[in-house]
């Protein structure tokens, strides 16, 4: 599948937006980014979370940077045929990654259906 920047990422907003409050009602000092790939390249990561999660951090200061979670086009796309498959895609990785800012494990979000 193929789509624009611009096109992945008003679909990642899309599916932002469509999450449930009790998903993104405590997210703070968190950005989304979308990215072509990891840093090395790899096609077999969809998202990543970069941070302290929720329950594992000092309270934030003055000038703390946010953590960030980073969501990979070139993967996602390459493991989608349609746009529906992209949609839900980009939904279950928003998911897994915020699930790790609340200190869910790989496994846990496996058991949750969410890795």
């Amino acid at each position: 599948m193929d789509m624009t920047l611009d096109d992945f990422e008003a679909e990642v907003s899309e599916q932002f937006d469509r999450l449930p409050e009790e998903v993104v009602g405590g997210l703070d000092n968190v950005v989304f980014v979308v990215e072509d790939r990891p840093e090395d390249g790899a096609m077999d990561l969809l998202g990543t979370y970069e941070g302290h999660d929720r329950f594992g951090r000092a309270d934030y200061g003055y000038g703390q940077l946010p953590d960030v979670i980073a969501i990979f086009r070139d993967p996602i796309l390459a493991i989608c045929e349609n746009v529906e498959q992209l949609r839900h895609q980009i939904h279950v990785t928003l998911v897994h990654e915020i699930g790790h800012y609340y200190g869910l494990s790989d496994a846990q979000l496996h058991d949750l259906g969410w890795a």
